[in-house]
């Protein structure tokens, strides 16, 4: 009888998600962001959607246009959809990119360069758009955008800010987790366009970084940053903690150990995630830490104690991956217990979308709906990843 109830229950909550994906966070990104005089889109909208501010950031690009391109396939092939998907597809291709093949940080509204190439993470988020956008608009300048640029980050992945880095030479190197974690997830984007034997190739490597370098066996936890040879740094660098980073990449560690048939990896990213929670979850106000120090040092960042949208939407998701993937019932437990404080908090009970800053306190500290870091990508992917797990369940 109980297991029927949690059925049930996950059934009706696999249509909340469906229903805020579809009537309230895809119609607001259609309506308010697209820049119909010179393409793209803005993603500085205040909490009624008005744009406060015209610049475009390329990985906010990029993510728009692999949303409503994964929507487009996976949803429902819309017009509206794929018009929105073009429309930044196009603005990219004619600005986004300097004469290296390097993305812009930045552009103005017109498309011209603001910020220099100086974050992989815009080629990142380009290389999924166009990787997406070729699934369903097969032409083939959208193929060899996305392959170009997939080839571009894994020739630079080892010293990717170049010429960028603030860092003085030899004093203190770092390899940072942000780019083997978005690693994980990429892989299985190309994989359709690059072919299998090619991702098979690179998902033990990036899978090795993750498990093997920055996951740390002794605190149970990942570190942001680590020494060359995988050590620990003792530094504000070497002790930080991001656990939203954690536990976005362990789901898509339990999505890479689906593709290779690994039930040890996906139990392993399953415990990584729950020792996450445990150490990241206010015990006071409840809610995610932003940052941490693995030994309980002050962080560095200033913003350590605030709750941000992403991190909660993403443990979401890792919590129903793991639900459905392992049954374990402590997942199903910190499941409600992160779906209480997100609905509770983020979700706006006024206008269309979700907040995406609150203090400490869970109090609304930003309410605008999109900006330089949030736009149209974490809480639509976790919507709907959220939603098709728990039909699974």
């Amino acid at each position: 009888m109980t297991q029927q109830l949690h059925k049930v229950g996950f059934r009706v909550l696999a249509e909340l998600y469906k229903n805020e994906l579809l009537q309230d966070i895809l119609p607001f990104w259609v309506e308010k962001s697209p820049d119909r005089q010179h393409g793209g889109y803005y993603t500085c909208l205040d909490r009624k959607g008005e744009v406060f501010d015209t610049d475009k950031f390329i990985w906010l690009q990029g993510r728009e246009v692999w949303c409503f391109s994964y929507m487009y396939q996976h949803v429902e092939p819309r017009k509206e959809w794929l018009d929105m998907a073009v429309l930044g597809a196009d603005f990219l291709e004619k600005f986004g990119r300097d004469p290296q093949g390097d993305w812009y940080f930045s552009l103005t509204e017109d498309g011209r360069p603001l910020i220099q190439p100086c974050n992989i993470f815009s080629d990142c988020f380009a290389c999924m758009a166009f990787s997406a956008l070729y699934k369903i608009l097969p032409e083939e300048r959208y193929k060899t955008i996305a392959i170009d640029t997939f080839q571009n980050i894994l020739r630079r992945r080892h010293d990717w800010k170049g010429t960028y880095s603030k860092a003085y030479p030899g004093t203190r190197p770092l390899r940072n987790f942000s780019l083997p974690m978005i690693l994980c997830n990429l892989a299985l984007e190309m994989e359709d366009i690059m072919g299998a034997g090619h991702i098979d190739t690179l998902i033990p490597q990036v899978v090795q970084e993750v498990m093997d370098v920055f996951y740390q066996p002794s605190s149970g936890l990942i570190l942001e940053n680590v020494k060359p040879d995988g050590s620990f740094s003792d530094s504000f660098e070497g002790r930080l903690c991001n656990p939203g980073h954690s536990l976005e990449a362990m789901w898509f560690i339990m999505d890479l150990g689906v593709r290779t048939g690994n039930q040890k990896l996906i139990e392993q990213a399953r415990d990584i995630m729950l020792n996450t929670l445990e150490f990241g979850w206010d015990k006071q106000h409840g809610g995610i830490f932003y940052f941490l120090d693995i030994k309980g040092h002050p962080p560095l960042q200033l913003e350590w104690d605030q709750k941000l949208w992403w991190v909660h939407v993403e443990a979401l998701v890792a919590m129903a991956k793991a639900i459905q993937m392992t049954g374990d019932q402590r997942c199903v437990d910190w499941f409600h217990k992160l779906h209480d404080y997100t609905w509770a908090h983020f979700k706006d009970k006024e206008y269309p979308e979700w907040f995406g800053y609150l203090n400490r306190r869970g109090e609304v500290l930003l309410d605008l709906k999109g900006g330089k870091w949030k736009g149209c990508f974490h809480i639509p992917r976790s919507l709907y990843q959220i939603w098709k797990t728990l039909e699974k369940i």
